[in-house]
């Protein structure tokens, strides 16, 4: 069974281990020591105030297999992005050079930089090692972050996005910033990536068009991939679709990825969420695969699990070993969610 929790100083080495193996494009994971150790010291931190609005707060998780104790997974949601440093996205518009006495009208697409996502919240980090991308692993990792925010509420923005992440190679090469590189930056996309990613944004601000860019003066690779997710990343974006996440225009400065987003009230896994008193037992036949949560901050837990339903009470039951995973008592709150809609 995999558990997720929120991370801890012992975690550091496992989260080092998952910076290296997600790859050039995972921006909010970069190999930085110095980074990585804030990054968990700011979760620490998040996890254990004690605050009514949302502000600079970062909660990252991992999850662990609860037998072998190993850390084989990451999950994190940034309360409110770029009140520290600039959050920078391109939204993609539209301009009309048009003549009536010529009789032409053109309609031009074009890329235009925006701190428009200042303050929202991010869904981020969402990573989960080969070995265990198997049955309900991927989803839990990613929809436990919804019942964390329809527990707690108040701590975020009610707006959610989340950055996709865009189509680059093996190499990490990427046709989108190829051409930036070659007009604007004389630098590679593993570099700016990396730069982005320990916090070093002010190059963007300093090499960046100050305008709006013709997305018809692209080069045809850099076009074809604009909106477009890398591959191993359309499970992710199909599973967002389905909580109500849709595109708006918006992607990334640096490989063209769309930003998804979506009310945190209607996102589907907040919406049906509902919460219900536990006796720990034997669930019956009947009982369902359902994703729960402790209902908890400072000690969250999260996990897929059997549980035996009594909408009318409302009351549940679930067996000793998932009340162990979750660090619950008879008794006890949990909310449950479901791991697909009908």
């Amino acid at each position: 069974m995999l558990v997720i929790r929120p991370i801890q100083e012992t975690d550091y080495p496992a989260l080092l281990q998952m910076a290296v193996s997600s790859g050039i494009g995972f921006t909010s994971l970069p190999v930085d020591e110095p980074l990585l150790r804030e990054k968990l010291a700011h979760s620490i931190r998040s996890f254990a105030s004690d605050i009514d609005h949302p502000g600079d707060l970062h909660y990252l998780m991992v999850a662990e297999d609860s037998e072998s104790g190993e850390v084989v997974g990451t999950t994190a949601i940034d309360a409110a992005v770029g009140l520290n440093s600039p959050f920078y996205t391109y939204h993609l518009g539209k301009v009309v050079h048009a003549s009536r006495s010529l009789n032409i009208y053109n309609v031009v697409e074009t890329l235009t930089l925006t701190n428009d996502y200042t303050g929202v919240t991010e869904l981020c980090t969402l990573f989960l090692q080969e070995s265990h991308r198997q049955g309900q692993n991927g989803r839990l990792l990613s929809k436990c972050r919804f019942l964390l925010m329809a527990e707690h509420p108040h701590r975020f923005n009610d707006s959610v996005i989340a950055e996709m992440r865009g189509v680059s190679d093996e190499q990490g090469r990427s046709p989108f910033w190829q051409w930036l590189q070659d007009n604007f930056f004389s630098m590679d996309f593993p570099t700016a990536d990396y730069l982005t990613g320990v916090g070093k944004k002010e190059f963007i601000a300093e090499l960046m068009p100050k305008y709006p860019i013709y997305v018809n003066l692209l080069s045809k690779e850099a076009q074809a991939v604009i909106g477009e997710v890398h591959q191993k990343t359309r499970p992710a974006l199909r599973l967002l679709e389905a909580e109500g996440f849709c595109k708006h225009g918006y992607v990334d400065i640096f490989d063209a990825g769309p930003t998804v987003e979506c009310p945190l009230q209607l996102i589907e896994s907040v919406k049906q969420s509902f919460k219900v008193s536990l006796s720990i037992g034997e669930p019956s036949k009947d009982a369902q695969q359902m994703l729960l949560t402790n209902a908890r901050l400072k000690d969250f837990r999260a996990c897929v699990a059997q549980i035996e339903l009594h909408r009318q009470q409302p009351r549940a039951v679930i067996s000793q070993q998932t009340a162990n995973a979750l660090q619950v008592s008879e008794g006890d709150s949990l909310r449950v969610g479901a791991l697909r809609f009908e």
